[in-house]
């Protein structure tokens, strides 16, 4: 069995080695919830396995395995949280009183609720439920790794160093609340990364890029593969060739895909639910306004089939699904979770994320991006006399109570005269994510998601997620060049 229901794998790794079922699993909730407005359980079980290449060998492979269970109970906005790598009863039993213990100095009161579990299926069909590491064949792993060493070197004479990366995991999970939810998922995630050097009359330049989805070996096609070495050698030579950027106020032309990472981190963390919550968000109490042009529609889309950030259900059990957060330039939507959306007294939207079950779920985004316009992309780069073209953005910071941020690009250049001419290096942009949406021009018709690369950090998390955007101008924003 390849591909059974997500609940048949919870039983098999998660339930039946350890002698839990819906009946132990309703008694635990009850000592849990005893004193709490909600309560709720999240088991995971995972493996991951990885492959280095390092300048033409393949030099490490790692394997790993992990569960555990993190049990949380809500009562107000005051959380209790505790977490065990057990799933034996007595140790389930242990980390509840724990959390109890934590629940009781909080002010609660020891009132034992009735919790019933109804298994629930969730065959989304966004993502396979097999087992990408399943095979003990590792010869096609290193096959691939070895073939992207080979391809990378054919592609330009100058490469003196090919390092890639290639890792899978697998991760089921269960999660069990004292509405009566007993839900599973199976989460299978497969990236390659590749990193280049070339090296020209003595000066050697870096570049890197990446592919991935939630599936297995299998996903990563020929195509994909040789697509992710060309870009890598693209941004290479690009570098090689890139003079000093110039700084000041000028337009700025993002491409398609990658690039909205800018977005994400400018306005999308400011419309996660909990820092509206906590009037912590440039955009709090702004709901219903107009914050950007009418050609700006953002959503958060969990529900996109093989992208890193869908989820079939969320890590509170709340399927993934499309939300509205800008439309036609109002801002319409948040993203939350369970505690947020009750304190704020709105509904779940599919956003609860979690690193692992040692963390508490949150507000995240999922798959995240604006729609695609009316313009051509030439028409608008031509409208340009003097800026800066940047496809590709790398790392930044962002400070959600102002919306203040800046971002580096690993791709850019010059605009002269409505052309795209010279790369430039040392390009780093500098604004306000609310004044940045205020003064989009032109939104393209060219939209695409990244490659599949994107990871987000938010109070010391990290997860998986999908960005991107059409071609967008920006009519003014700072750029800190390099001269």
């Amino acid at each position: 069995m390849n591909n059974p229901p997500s609940m048949d794998w919870a039983r098999r790794l998660i339930l039946h080695p350890n002698q839990l079922d819906e009946v132990e699993l309703s008694r635990a909730l009850e000592q849990l919830a005893a004193g709490a407005d909600f309560a709720d359980m999240f088991f995971e079980s995972t493996k991951s396995r990885e492959w280095r290449l390092d300048n033409g060998k393949v030099s490490a492979g790692r394997f790993s395995i992990g569960q555990g269970l993190g049990s949380r109970a809500v009562r107000g906005d005051q959380v209790s949280f505790a977490h065990t790598g057990d799933f034996r009863p007595e140790a389930i039993r242990s980390a509840h009183r724990t959390v109890q213990a934590l629940t009781r100095l909080g002010g609660g009161v020891a009132a034992a609720p009735s919790v019933s579990l109804v298994p629930q299926l969730t065959d989304h069909g966004l993502y396979p439920r097999k087992d990408p590491l399943a095979s003990a064949d590792l010869l096609p792993w290193v096959q691939l790794l070895e073939k992207v060493d080979m391809l990378a070197r054919a592609a330009h004479p100058g490469v003196r160093q090919v390092n890639a990366s290639l890792s899978s995991s697998h991760r089921v999970v269960l999660i069990a609340n004292t509405d009566g939810q007993l839900v599973a998922d199976v989460r299978p995630v497969t990236r390659l990364f590749i990193h280049i050097v070339l090296e020209r009359a003595g000066t050697r330049a870096q570049g890197s890029a990446g592919v991935g989805g939630r599936y297995g070996l299998e996903g990563l096609e020929d195509e994909a593969v040789a697509s992710t070495i060309s870009q890598a050698v693209r941004v290479a030579t690009v570098n090689l060739d890139a003079r000093p950027a110039p700084g000041g106020v000028m337009p700025v032309v993002l491409g398609p895909g990658y690039a909205g990472v800018l977005f994400h981190e400018a306005v999308g963390h400011g419309l996660e639910g909990d820092h509206h919550r906590k009037g912590l968000s440039a955009f709090a109490g702004r709901m219903g306004e107009r914050i950007a042009p009418e050609t700006v529609t953002v959503l958060d889309d969990g529900s996109l089939p093989g992208r890193l950030g869908s989820l079939g259900v969320d890590d509170e059990g709340t399927p993934g699904q499309r939300n509205a957060l800008i439309e036609n330039g109002v801002l319409t939507g948040l993203m939350q979770d369970r505690l947020n959306a009750r304190l704020m007294n709105m509904r779940p939207t599919g956003n609860a994320r979690r690193q692992s079950y040692a963390h508490l779920p949150m507000p995240r985004m999922t798959n995240t991006f604006l729609l695609a316009g009316q313009e051509d992309p030439n028409d608008i780069v031509a409208s340009v006399a003097r800026g800066i073209y940047a496809p590709r953005m790398g790392g930044g910071q962002v400070d959600i109570t102002s919306g203040r941020f800046n971002f580096t690009a690993v791709e850019a250049y010059l605009i002269e005269d409505g052309k795209i001419t010279a790369p430039v290096n040392g390009v780093t942009l500098v604004g306000v994510g609310h004044e940045a949406l205020r003064h989009i021009r032109a939104v393209g018709h060219d939209w695409a998601l990244d490659e599949g690369i994107a990871t987000c950090g938010k109070a010391g998390q990290t997860v998986s997620v999908s960005v991107g955007q059409p071609t967008l101008r920006i009519d003014e924003m700072v750029v800190s060049g390099s001269v």
